[in-house]
């Protein structure tokens, strides 16, 4: 640690020529990549770090509003002290029971306050607000956090990190070349960032985390180093392990245990939360996400961390395991505790169960059981709905705002609180019938008395708080104004159209049938801006002819023949010396 403290001067670079490095442009920053893959950059997270910093300018601005609110209510208790009208004392306040929302004593660490006067440095007025610093725990090239302090206003530190000697150079020179401001905001250290989050504490207001692959290694180190009310920002490109392609291998590093499903991009989302909040509890810390997004090939989450023993309790009200018919697809949740309130006291016992028999009640099959998720909500919607009207007011300054503005007003329109969705082609092919519209479908499941939405992560997928039996009754109902050919017995949608529906389905066209970014025709799901769009090389890997199918077979080419270019001349030393030794 010594000797990465002492190395963390961003004018230390090496001398370099400027015809050996191409220069990238991505919203103000600017970085110099060299020609050989020796430092990774990835293009396609641009739509990533366009909504982190999205997020970012959302979260100084909620920060503010909370520490304003916080004075305001000191100075009313202060005012009813003076006035001699009784008040609720400090303890009484910040022992209080935790709603899931900030409670005082985080706020007061956010702010940089402090409840004892002596406490506060001298020059410094009580209550004041520090500018939010932010650790980038794997900065590569530099250009998140470069991009982070050019972009977001109001943004104090930046700390980059990497343990990697040529990334860390690569950051410096990035920092230099971007001028004064960002050589004034950020600071890269060669350090590994496990080390450093454990050894500073508390200390950062927003840690970002952005691996090549897995993050779990870094999430007991990272709850640590957020402040109380602070935000962490963390991706996983895992999504083969993440969506049950490994279970096990999921299991052994996120906890849960996920299953294959038209969902399963969202469960993805729900075990990273899961695994997030396991690691918070341990410290007598929870989380509060205010975003969760799957895109291109990751998913990605924003979550607020504060501490509370009292609130921590609720953590097992926010899981649940997964039942899954391996024959109709049917899911079902099963919460790992419940409350149980008598008079003002409230008890934890564990869930009751099991959510299910051991044969599907729809169609006789057995269950897959995963989990346990996160079954609370994945997003705060007045966050999204600040979140994305910042974006829109400042659409020139994101590269990617066609992207990310789309996703959000998806998401915008989910329901918040129902976990997984449904696919409407998988019903469909269930019960091997013609499908429905979507429009048709949602107004019966409207119809019917039950809310629905769309999700941001399937253009297919629809939420639901409508139980499974209703939904069936609805397909039954569909199916009998458009019949089936005969099926085996035996199969899942034989024995589910067997049945003789109990809710007479209306398919009458509802007015909430579309959403208003639909009625609009806004744009919510877009095509890739390009062929070969997805993760690229990992760094230092040699790029051969078997990577066409990630950078296309024109930059494969292009790379290969400068390859040739710049190695003809040792080619031919090693031919020579080749034939003079078979010669001899």
């Amino acid at each position: 640690m010594g000797g990465a403290e002492e190395d963390n001067n961003n004018t230390n670079t090496t001398p370099f020529d400027l015809n050996d490095y191409v220069v990238i442009k991505e919203g103000e920053a600017e970085i110099l990549m060299h020609s050989k893959n020796e430092v990774f950059y990835n293009k396609t997270q641009v739509n990533n770090r366009d909504m982190s910093i999205a997020v970012l300018r959302t979260f100084i601005s909620k920060r503010k509003e909370e520490h304003e609110a916080l004075l305001a209510k000191r100075m009313k208790r202060k005012e009813e002290r003076e006035s001699g009208m009784e008040a609720p004392s400090e303890s009484s306040v910040s022992n209080g029971k935790s709603n899931g929302k900030c409670e005082e004593t985080p706020q007061d660490e956010l702010c940089g306050t402090s409840e004892e006067p002596e406490k506060v440095p001298e020059g410094r007025g009580r209550g004041e607000l520090k500018p939010p610093r932010v650790l980038e725990a794997l900065s590569a090239t530099g250009l998140r956090a470069i991009r982070y302090a050019r972009e977001v206003e109001g943004l104090g530190q930046v700390v980059a990190l990497d343990n990697d000697k040529a990334s860390v150079e690569a950051c410096r020179r990035n920092i230099k070349f971007n001028g004064s401001v960002a050589s004034a905001k950020v600071e890269s250290n060669l350090v590994d960032a496990r080390v450093y989050m454990l050894t500073h504490p508390k200390e950062f207001d927003m840690v970002d985390l952005d691996p090549y692959g897995s993050p779990s290694v870094f999430l007991d180190s990272a709850v640590q180093s957020v402040a109380d009310g602070g935000m962490l920002m963390c991706t996983a490109t895992d999504m083969a392990v993440l969506c049950g392609g490994n279970g096990e291998v999921c299991y052994s590093k996120y906890g849960s245990y996920p299953l294959k499903g038209k969902y399963c991009h969202e469960m993805a989302l729900r075990v990273l939360l899961a695994c997030i909040e396991s690691h918070a509890n341990r410290y007598k810390r929870y989380i509060v996400p205010v975003l969760s997004v799957q895109m291109d090939f990751y998913v990605r989450v924003f979550v607020r961390i504060f501490t509370s023993a009292g609130e921590m309790k609720n953590t097992p009200l926010k899981l649940s395991y997964v039942y899954q018919c391996v024959g109709c697809d049917s899911f079902h949740l099963q919460p790992l505790a419940r409350t149980v309130s008598k008079n003002t006291s409230v008890r934890y016992l564990p869930g009751f169960g099991p959510a299910v028999s051991q044969e599907c009640s729809d169609c006789g099959k057995k269950y897959n059981m995963g989990g346990p998720i996160w079954s609370a909500p994945i997003h705060d919607q007045d966050w999204v709905t600040s979140i994305l009207a910042d974006v829109k007011s400042m659409k020139e300054r994101y590269p990617a705002f066609d992207r990310i503005s789309a996703v959000l007003t998806t998401i915008s329109e989910e329901l918040p609180d129902v976990p997984l969705f449904l696919s409407l082609h998988n019903l469909c092919a269930t019960l091997k019938c013609i499908s429905p519209s979507a429009v048709i479908f949602r107004s019966a499941v409207i119809n019917a008395g039950y809310r629905i939405s769309g999700t941001h992560v399937n253009p297919l997928g629809l939420k639901s708080d409508a139980p499974m039996e209703v939904i069936w009754d609805i397909m039954r109902c569909w199916v009998k104004n458009h019949p089936v050919k005969p099926q085996p017995p035996e199969d899942s949608g034989s024995v589910i159209l067997a049945k003789e529906p109990v809710l007479q389905a209306s398919f009458a066209r509802a007015v909430a049938s579309l959403s208003k970014a639909q009625a609009k025709k806004v744009a919510r799901f877009l095509p890739n801006p390009e062929r070969h769009w997805g993760p690229k090389l990992r760094a230092g890997r040699t790029i051969t002819s078997k990577h066409a199918s990630l950078l296309g077979p024109e930059t494969v080419n292009e790379i290969l023949n400068n390859n040739e270019e710049q190695d003809e001349e040792p080619e031919a030393k090693r031919k020579k010396t080749q034939d003079s030794t078979s010669i001899s």
